[in-house]
């Protein structure tokens, strides 16, 4: 039976109505600060936390709630004689139900310009603790930190005036991952903050986020997924179906892809490798460019692009099948053509760097973290090891295909010309390999390799690389260097009278 219940939250959405409740089945209400405020003005009895502990709020209110009389009337084990005696002898009374929420430190962070100072006086102490450890003891003890449980505790209550120990033991473990999370986002903003240099190789690192939306499944149907943190405040879909796990991946790859340029761009993925990437003086220019690459990969894929689409490209997007277009704004007689397509997502694009991030992957038995690769080349440092010095056009390209090449599954090679992708070949077991497929997806679309230039995402471990790039028409290329045989690889280009850069950087994609 519950007879007393301490109420203290910030989120007070639902509570009048749930507190009315509690008050009509005979149980005691105890409170603090603004709740207590709330609860009494609203005309309902609440006892102050200092009366019942006899000790007084002090400190701003750092210090209310730490108190022997509501931890033990948290913790004491009801069936174990000697804690209900200890309880008895020292005043202690059964403390049955907890509704907690904490300080608004996550909102807080949220907002632009909040200083350090306030985002540590919304770090919550006596919160967590008295959520601790009412979900420690859960086999006496309801707890809610989410005021989407009042209904189910309500319902159980009045049907059996008690809850169920199924229900408190999902509360309990509802509130470890509410305070894993909590502490997750404060030891993240203080450890970027105390040790910036390097915030992810810590002895722990946390991983965590709110479930933002159910998916119908993940890579295949017999997956269960979900979408987890804040990727809603990036990427505003205005049409078409619920996305995918799949089609959320493809999103965050195209976005990582179109940021690399600030020259008007768009460019065509499928399964997060870009099959087309163009530039022009006009998004419909840059449209047949990219599409120009490969006209039979786009099919079911994502177009992204840097400006507001307009009609004409949206008129000729439309002339093919489309999961995903990704623009930051859409022209209203573009938006209007494009969204008869019922089934197509259209997604704006509010993404902006906020700095370093990371990137986690699961292994067997743990995962491995390690900085993303966004930071742009500095090309100062890039040298030309051949004899030929690249021309203007050659070293524009380079810088395209550099840029392009950096996104594509490793072993990656992107053939370039000035703005524009001619043929991409990824994720074979061989540079050669791709290299082949690079060559053979330009044939297949008409387009000539005659005076292109190579990128590739790691060196070239043999000089066969770089002679088939030659022998494919590329008069130029640009690669990391590092090969115990790049004095082999550089005898090559010389032979064929190519220029190559090394960059000294290598963007390998596993």
């Amino acid at each position: 039976m519950i007879k007393n219940a301490l109420l203290s939250v910030s989120d007070k959405t639902g509570l009048l109505d749930f507190a009315r409740f509690l008050v009509s089945k005979q149980i005691r209400l105890i409170s603090t600060g603004g709740t207590a405020k709330l609860l009494r003005d609203a005309g309902l009895p609440a006892r102050e936390i200092s009366d019942y502990t006899g000790f007084p709020e002090m400190m701003d209110g750092r210090v209310k709630t730490l108190h022997p009389k509501v931890h033990g009337g948290l913790l004491h084990l009801r069936d174990n004689a000697e804690h209900v005696k200890q309880a008895a002898d020292h005043d202690i009374e059964p403390i049955d139900l907890v509704v907690v929420n904490l300080y608004p430190f996550e909102q807080t962070l949220a907002k632009p310009g909040a200083s350090h100072e306030t985002l540590i006086e919304h770090i919550d102490i006596g919160g967590p603790s008295m959520l601790r450890s009412a979900a420690k003891n859960y086999r006496s003890v309801t707890v809610i930190v989410d005021p989407a449980d009042y209904a189910r505790v309500q319902t159980e209550l009045a049907a059996d005036g008690a809850t169920s120990a199924a229900t408190r033991e999902q509360l309990a473990a509802k509130v470890f991952r509410h305070t894993a999370y909590y502490d997750g986002l404060i030891a993240k903003y203080l450890t970027a903050r105390a040790t910036p240099e390097n915030p992810v190789l810590q002895e722990i690192v946390t991983v965590g986020g709110r479930l933002a939306q159910p998916l119908r499944y993940g890579e295949n149907p017999i997956q269960q997924a979900g979408l987890y943190g804040d990727f809603h405040q990036h990427f505003r879909q205005f049409h078409g179906k619920e996305l995918s796990y799949n089609n959320i991946i493809d999103i965050s790859a195209a976005a990582n892809l179109i940021r690399e340029f600030d020259t008007l761009t768009l460019a065509i993925l499928k399964h997060t490798n870009p099959c087309g990437v163009g530039g022009g003086k006009d998004l419909r220019e840059a449209w047949e460019r990219a599409f120009a690459t490969d006209k039979q990969a786009p099919f079911g894929g994502i177009i992204v692009m840097n400006r507001a689409l307009d009609l004409p490209v949206a008129q000729a997007i439309s002339e093919i099948f489309s999961e995903v277009i990704i623009a930051p704004d859409f022209v209203p007689d573009a938006r209007e053509l494009l969204m008869k397509k019922k089934n197509l997502r259209l997604i704006e694009n509010r993404w902006r760097s906020t700095g370093a991030r990371y990137d986690f992957h699961n292994v067997l038995g743990g995962l491995v973290a390690q900085e993303s690769d966004d930071a742009p080349d500095d090309q100062t440092q890039w040298q030309v090891v051949t004899k030929r010095q690249p021309t203007a056009g050659e070293l524009a390209a380079l810088r395209f295909g550099w840029k392009v090449v950096k996104h594509v599954k490793s072993n990656a090679i992107v053939y370039a010309a000035d703005g524009r992708t001619l043929g991409i070949g990824a994720g074979q077991m061989s540079r050669v390999d791709s290299s082949k497929i690079a060559v053979w997806k330009a044939g297949e679309a008409g387009l000539s390799l005659k005076g292109s230039v190579i990128a590739s995402d790691a060196f070239f471990p043999f000089a066969d690389g770089i002679q088939a790039a030659a022998d494919a028409g590329a008069t130029a290329a640009i690669e990391p260097g590092g090969s115990v045989r790049d004095a082999e690889v550089i005898a090559a280009a010389d032979r064929a009278d190519m220029a190559m850069i090394f960059t000294g950087r290598r963007h390998f994609r596993h």
